[in-house]
């Protein structure tokens, strides 16, 4: 176990070693634990429900079949988005290559399902027409991010939209920190400047 996983010990470690061995109900203990912040990622990545979904069992069949392979060198957690990050890129890449997005319409419907994207989680205390405007707001930042190529996408996803630390990112997508940071200030400039043209287009 490396010296940063001994600090940090893995709060997942006693269920990782009875998945190493095969036990599939610890497993699914794991796709219990993890599979809403798995499809949130890839959602906020691929920009697409279906997509993500699919992703999202894609990225735990391939982590039960390497589970063997998880040394502890990092977070089991940081493992796992490592793989649905890896993926959903992959995902997006071929959605791309099929078919050029269209042009960015503000008047588009805004999909969602259970809310997968609301950025922050509405209070209870929140009327009717308050929780269509966030979900009209959220809707219009979902667009400029997916406006976005996939490197700014995934930095302003992990950092902004999921709270990794920097350190954290870095590791996922085998990246310098420096270059992490510089990607997130430009993705955050793109992103500000989207919306004050759509801010604009009103």
């Amino acid at each position: 176990m490396s010296e940063k996983a001994h600090q940090n010990p893995d709060t997942d470690h006693e269920i990782i070693l009875k998945c190493q061995e095969g036990d599939v109900e610890a497993f699914e203990g794991i796709v219990g634990k993890y599979q809403k912040k798995m499809f949130n990622i890839s959602y906020r990545i691929t920009g697409d429900y279906n997509d993500a979904a699919e992703v999202a069992q894609d990225a735990f069949v391939s982590a039960f079949k390497n589970i063997k392979a998880f040394k502890g060198r990092s977070r089991f957690s940081t493992w796992l988005y490592t793989i649905v990050v890896n993926l959903s890129k992959n995902r997006l890449k071929q959605t791309r290559t099929r078919s050029y997005r269209e042009q960015m319409s503000l008047d588009d419907p805004v999909e969602t399902d259970d809310g997968q994207i609301i950025i922050e989680p509405v209070s209870n205390d929140l009327s009717a027409l308050e929780k269509l405007e966030k979900n009209e707001i959220a809707g219009r930042v979902q667009k400029c991010i997916d406006a976005l190529e996939s490197g700014f996408r995934e930095v302003i996803v992990l950092r902004d939209m999921q709270g990794f630390a920097y350190e954290e990112i870095s590791d996922m997508l085998n990246t310098a920190a420096g270059t992490v940071k510089s990607r997130l200030h430009r993705a955050r400039e793109a992103v500000k400047n989207c919306l004050k043209m759509a801010a604009g287009a009103l």
